[in-house]
């Protein structure tokens, strides 16, 4: 593979080390290379190409493989995919060949495909519902429950987000420009909820209002921004999905805001986050 900006080497002795390279500016794929043996797990759906030696095999829940591979620690993995708005079943693609394999994939918005190595922030990460895209096969793919009400009913991402444990390779989609910020002890950063992509488990995520009530109803900033505490990593998008598709949907001619994926409050909820 040639060297890009983003492009890693697998590393003798390291277990669930891939190669791959991710390719584009605005509309990426990820390409990882595959030894003999060596596995992918991905979304469905999220296949571009794939060298003829790899073959696929759909599984359900997440295709982790862990201890609880059993019919039960299967029927959980499902249920928690169901959870966070995904398939039941993943897909996993094996080099069944000699040699070196290639498979790619893409992310289905426009955006980032951001790489990261689980063991280098602590095995677990926690993102947006839909930003899975692939990884080393090994990765388990859960949910992280909001614990404050607050946070749950206003902080664009619902109750509910994405957990992805393990000390592998994970491929997360984000939309527009990613920025990570990694934040000392006590030091704060207030973000727009949507933007929030990721953060680690030891980041304190809860909310802050925006100001006034003339600023909630005229800054066009919704009523709350995501306040992160340190110590941990943060990760930033600058186009939430959502946002873009509100404005396709408000140039339409139709009603669609500018962010707020996940209220529980329905349209108050988005009147209220400054979406309406």
């Amino acid at each position: 593979m040639q060297n890009s900006p983003w492009s890693h080497h697998r590393r003798a002795g390291v277990a669930d080390d891939i190669d791959f390279e991710i390719k584009g500016q605005e509309l990426q794929f990820v390409e990882i290379e595959l030894d003999p043996g060596e596995s992918a797990v991905a979304e469905a759906g999220a296949l571009v190409w794939k060298d003829a030696g790899v073959g696929m095999t759909t599984v359900f829940g997440d295709g982790s493989g862990g201890a609880d591979g059993g019919f039960m620690g299967k029927l959980l993995g499902a249920g928690k995919r169901l959870v966070t708005g995904e398939s039941l079943f993943t897909t996993v693609f094996t080099h069944q060949g000699s040699g070196k394999a290639r498979v790619a994939f893409a992310s289905p918005t426009p955006g980032s495909i951001l790489p990261l190595r689980l063991d280098q922030v602590g095995g677990t990460l926690i993102c947006q519902k839909d930003s899975f895209l692939c990884a080393a096969k090994g990765v388990s793919i859960g949910i992280a429950f909001q614990r404050r009400v607050m946070t749950g009913l206003f902080g664009g991402e619902g109750f509910i987000m994405q957990k992805l444990e393990g000390d592998g390779w994970v491929f997360v989609q984000m939309g527009g420009t990613v920025v990570e910020r990694e934040l000392r002890a006590g030091e704060e950063l207030h973000v727009d909820t949507g933007c929030l992509a990721a953060y680690t488990p030891s980041v304190d995520f809860d909310l802050v209002t925006v100001g006034g009530i003339r600023t909630m109803f005229s800054a066009g900033e919704g009523a709350f921004f995501a306040r992160l505490r340190g110590p941990g990593k943060v990760w930033i998008q600058s186009l939430p999905f959502a946002r873009l598709a509100g404005r396709m949907m408000a140039a339409a001619g139709g009603g669609g805001g500018n962010r707020g994926e996940g209220s529980a409050l329905g349209g108050l909820g988005d009147w209220i986050g400054g979406n309406n």
